[in-house]
């Protein structure tokens, strides 16, 4: 086969919830919340790009994730770059993106040992339908109230700056060493490349894209490796079998796809560069 379904495992997280999204069954109330979701390959295998859904009630960690430079020189495959597509927001929900001003690796220390940085973050406002890519080193936390589509490299990496107080385990030398303290700026500008075609996020890690259109056609990476299709809303088929939101499927090879009024999906490949012709 040329395209394959990606299997689930729910990840119970103390900042998850009960109420998950359409497409996922709820947990039951006498479980621990369900914080995220993982689309794994079926074999083990562990590609570059890995998909999730993240189910939040309360704040997530303050914390930064290594390139892959210093992500090798610790014993892991790759860093890790991540984008993330807002499905759901309650109000006054947020999500903090690097620092409200440019501090030095030693305020950064200080304020994660404090608690100030919660306060020195910049926590912006999100609406279902924003997206944001943050590359590697970005400091940045997740707040309650959302549903959201993460795609990022395929590494469970992430080092704890901050953690309000709770028991769970800090990495402060580490995400002091990997952390650019900064005003977040955007990597990349969303813009579309053609009708019902636009591109989220360009690299360096991999390139994500939002396709609001319909039709029939073939799927091909023009040898550039696996396409991860991801429906938000609608569905369509891929290699004879059906889309439909909640899953996650891969495209390894040239693949038929087809798409029905009204679908809306994140498309995923590594590496950079936007792909002419992926589908027609």
């Amino acid at each position: 086969m040329s395209a394959v379904r990606l299997t689930t495992k729910r990840v119970e997280k103390p900042w998850g919830r009960h109420d998950l999204w359409p497409g996922f069954p709820d947990q039951p109330k006498d479980k621990d919340p369900v914080g995220e979701v993982w689309f794994e390959e079926p074999d083990g295998s562990q590609p570059p790009l890995l998909v999730k859904y993240l189910f939040t009630s309360e704040k997530l960690s303050v914390q930064v994730h290594p390139d892959d430079q210093y992500a090798r020189a610790h014993g892991y495959h790759r860093g890790k770059d991540e984008a993330w597509l807002i499905l759901s927001a309650e109000p006054h929900a947020t999500i903090a993106l690097g620092t409200l001003y440019p501090m030095d690796k030693d305020e950064l220390r200080r304020s994660a040992l404090d608690g100030s940085i919660e306060k020195k973050l910049d926590w912006k406002a999100v609406k279902a339908d924003d997206s944001y890519y943050s590359p590697a080193g970005t400091v940045h936390a997740i707040g309650p109230g959302l549903v959201v589509i993460e795609v990022q490299q395929n590494v469970d990496l992430t080092y704890r700056l901050y953690d309000y107080g709770s028991a769970r385990e800090l990495h402060v030398d580490d995400a002091v060493a990997v952390a650019d303290p900064v005003p977040y700026v955007a990597p990349y500008i969303a813009h579309d490349v053609e009708p019902g075609r636009t591109v989220l996020g360009d690299g360096p890690a991999f390139v994500l894209e939002r396709w609001r259109r319909s039709g029939s056609g073939t799927l091909d990476s023009k040898g550039r490796g696996s396409v991860w299709l991801v429906p938000v809303k609608g569905g369509g088929t891929l290699d004879g079998g059906r889309l439909e939101p909640g899953g996650v499927w891969v495209a390894t090879a040239p693949t038929a796809l087809t798409l029905d009024d009204g679908a809306d999906l994140l498309v995923a490949y590594s590496d950079a560069g936007v792909i002419d012709g992926i589908w027609g």
